[in-house]
Order: C-alpha cells, then structure tokens, then sequence
C-alpha cells in the first residue's frame, strides 16, 4: 500500500466546531450555534496569551527614534516584548551595531531625576496599554539616528468565518478543538456530564503542546564577576 504523500491536513472553523459539538454529545445544528462557538473560541485565544509564549506568534518590528521624543506607540496587537536593542549605524556593515537596552518597570522610571535628559537611550519601560507603547531613557538625542528593534508577542489572530483555518500550526489543532469542546460542555444542555472528561483532555492537550512549543537552542549560564574593595 501507498501513502497518502500529502501533509496539507488541517481544519476550517466550521470543522472545528462540528469536532468540538461531538466530543460534547451534541451537534451543530444552527447559525447561533457556529455564533456561540466562535466566541467561545476567540475567548480560549485571549487566555493563550495569559498561559505562556506561542512562538508562532513572534515578529519582529523596527521604530525609528526621534530626538527629544521619549514615548512611542505600539502595534495594537501587541501582547508584549520579548527583546529589544538599540540599533546604530544602520544599513551599513561596517557601522551597523545592536546594543543593550534594559527593561525597567515603573517603580525604576518613576525614581530617574532628570527624565529630559538627552543621549543614546540605554533603558525602556514598557507600558502594556489598550495601545501599547514604550518610553526610553535618555531621550534620543541628535549626534546619530537611533531604530529601536523589538522582537514581540502578537495577538493570535481572531476566528473569523466558517471557511477560515485558524492562525497556528496544525500541531496545536487537538489542543484547540479539546478547549474548545471544554468551552461548549459549560453551555450546552446536558454537557456537564462530560466536564471532568472534557477539562482533564484539554489540560493534556494544552501541556503537551506548550512542551513542545518552546526554545531548543543550548541555553548557557554566564555568572556576573564583581569585586568589592581593592588592594592588593
């Protein structure tokens, strides 16, 4: 026998729905139905991004700094930053350089005297708004153009209509239809039958897919060497 040669699987919503209504006992029978589940569904996504990193939603972004500004504006879907340097000397190889900058909360900023000063920015406080935005310290002066690089988390992606796949890889798709079933048992008449079934299949689903999910790179721990005092 041969196999298929294909390695395109994947669901549509309304695929997703009518998988979700079966492990519940139930079935989709009208438009309120595929309505309720999609909330639910859109709901389940806002508490992903509660629950940890989905690396599919990383990407990188680039804002120009203007001298005396400090404040700057986010995507709106943005969750939050993973990293962020200060670029230097940009678009060339010979001058191109990333350089630290240090996150620091709003306890630190709020203890900076001088929040005008002007230089190359070396801190950011992030202020995770409706609308994002970050604020850097020192301000941007004028001796160089300054791009501040991030590397963020980004909403997933809304459910949408019947016809659309879902924004993330196919490897999270018994995770999502296991929450998803989960969602519905809370609503549908008789599904707190399956509850305890339900719950405890998508906690699987969801640790087995956050597992796997992660950084593989080698990860090296470097101790940071201090003196006190001098002498010999």
């Amino acid at each position: 026998m041969t196999t298929s040669g294909t390695t395109s699987f994947n669901l549509d919503l309304t695929e997703i729905v009518e998988e979700a209504f079966e492990r519940v006992g139930s079935e989709m029978r009208t438009g309120y139905d595929l309505k309720t589940a999609r909330r639910s569904l859109n709901l389940m996504f806002a508490d992903w991004a509660n629950r940890g990193i989905n690396m599919w939603t990383f990407e990188q972004g680039s804002i120009n700094l203007i001298p005396g500004q400090a404040t700057y504006n986010l995507p709106a879907d943005t969750v939050d930053l993973l990293e962020h340097v200060i670029r230097t000397g940009a678009g060339s190889a010979s001058t191109q350089a990333d350089l630290t900058i240090t996150r620091i909360s709003v306890s630190t900023y709020a203890t900076i005297p001088n929040k005008l000063q002007q230089a190359r920015p070396i801190q950011v406080w992030i202020e995770r708004l409706n609308t994002p935005r970050f604020t850097v310290w020192p301000v941007p002066d004028n001796s160089q153009p300054y791009v501040f690089v991030y590397w963020r988390l980004k909403r997933i992606q809304d459910a949408g209509n019947g016809v659309n796949t879902m924004d993330m890889p196919f490897r999270f798709l018994p995770c999502m239809v296991a929450g998803l079933a989960y969602y519905l048992a809370l609503k549908v008449p008789g599904g707190a039958e399956r509850l305890g079934v339900l719950k405890q299949q998508y906690d699987e689903a969801w640790q087995l897919a956050a597992d796997e999910d992660r950084e593989k790179a080698a990860v090296r721990f470097v101790p940071r060497q201090q003196y006190i005092g001098g002498g010999t």
